[in-house]
């Protein structure tokens, strides 16, 4: 069976798009989404739309969860004061984006699970217990058996970290997908993972990120000079 996951699509309509057609080249039996599909883009409403009418099953993301219960996200920041001042910005796209996203849709998203499973692979946004926490790829095998091991899993895929690996680990295989907004690799392409039996590939995905960064600036969605950077530079950016 193949199997595409693909995570962190951040309200991005243009890398979206283009990562579905690639998609319908794939053909794969299966596409599951590891959450953080609204937050952060110019549509976040129309992301839900898209995933919910295509069927896609997959898990919650922490901007996500941040939407209907945005204590999470100050829970985060207390335990974490180096990244406060980023949180204290990420708090102030909530508002609109609810606005956007609606109630109904924000149920829907409050219905995503935090653990999606299939003979062969777990999924989760970022680790098993937490969705705001997530080992980077340089992490020791020591930390990667110590967060997915417990999920009894040949392979563990997540998102979250927006930088695509795949590592083998002590009789697991670890797996990120990327992100198919605000890459951090350096490649401003969408990214995302495709599993055929033992086989795992990460795909990238042109699509033209100057027009989306340009939308984004045009949504009025706070900081979205700095979200916009974000795009146009495939890595993560430190607010001016």
């Amino acid at each position: 069976m193949r199997v595409a996951i693909l995570s962190d699509i951040h309200g991005n309509r243009r890398a979206f798009e283009a990562v579905v057609a690639d998609l319908r080249q794939v053909a794969p039996d299966v596409v599951v989404h590891g959450g953080d599909l609204a937050a952060g883009g110019a549509h976040p409403a129309e992301i839900i739309d898209q995933v919910r009418s295509l069927g896609w099953p997959g898990v919650r993301g922490n901007t996500d969860e941040m939407l209907w219960a945005p204590e999470r996200l100050a829970e985060y920041a207390a335990k974490n004061p180096k990244v406060a001042p980023i949180l204290a910005m990420v708090q102030e796209t909530i508002r609109p984006t609810l606005a956007s996203v609606g109630e109904k849709r924000l149920r829907w998203l409050e219905g995503l699970p935090a653990l999606y499973s299939q003979p062969g692979f777990s999924l989760v946004h970022a680790s098993p217990d937490n969705c705001w926490r997530a080992p980077l790829p340089n992490a020791s095998d020591a930390e990667l058996q110590s967060t997915y091991a417990s999920l009894r899993a040949p392979v563990v895929v997540y998102g979250h970290i927006h930088i695509p690996y795949i590592r083998r680990v002590q009789g697991m295989t670890v797996a990120n997908t990327g992100s198919v907004s605000q890459s951090y690799d350096g490649d401003t392409r969408a990214s995302y993972l495709v599993i055929e039996g033992e086989s795992i590939t990460i795909r990238r995905v042109e699509y033209d990120v100057e027009s989306e960064a340009k939308e984004l600036l045009r949504s009025g969605l706070p900081h979205a000079h700095w979200l916009s950077g974000i795009l146009l530079a495939g890595k993560y950016c430190p607010p001016e």
